[in-house]
């Protein structure tokens, strides 16, 4: 994997919900991710872009519920195939003011919604699978 990102959740009423946010360019719908930090586990990494991106404090999982792939696009017409491994993120608190607050919506939203939300099928298809009680978060 080249990035890493955050499958932000909580339990709201005893439903699943996760948290996605636009991305600064297009304002599409994404999950939080960015690349390794120097010095932090890629868990930890994950962590830091939902901070950054959400402004989500939590707890990461240690292992990867998966990986999906996408394009991005590097200045005028460069684009690169990456591949982002995911971890799961449970949600403690949210702030109301974080790094990126002025360049990002975020929403939350049913695992289901945001799987039609997102562009990547992989994703997609990580996000209608995810479910926290069977281990993969």
């Amino acid at each position: 994997p080249e990035q890493f990102a955050a499958l932000c959740w909580r339990r709201e009423n005893g439903k699943v919900e996760v948290l996605l946010v636009t991305t600064r360019g297009t304002g599409r719908w994404i999950i939080p991710k960015g690349w390794l930090v120097p010095g932090k586990t890629a868990a930890e990494s994950a962590l830091v872009e939902a901070w950054e991106e959400a402004g989500v404090s939590g707890e990461a999982a240690k292992t990867p519920i998966g990986s999906f792939a996408y394009t991005k696009i590097f200045g005028a017409n460069k684009l690169r195939p990456i591949r982002a491994e995911v971890y799961a993120v449970e949600v403690d608190k949210l702030a109301k003011r974080w790094p990126e607050e002025g360049q990002r919506k975020r929403k939350w939203m049913s695992p289901k919604k945001a799987a039609q939300k997102v562009a990547e099928p992989e994703l997609s298809d990580l996000l209608r699978a995810f479910n926290p009680r069977r281990g993969n978060a």
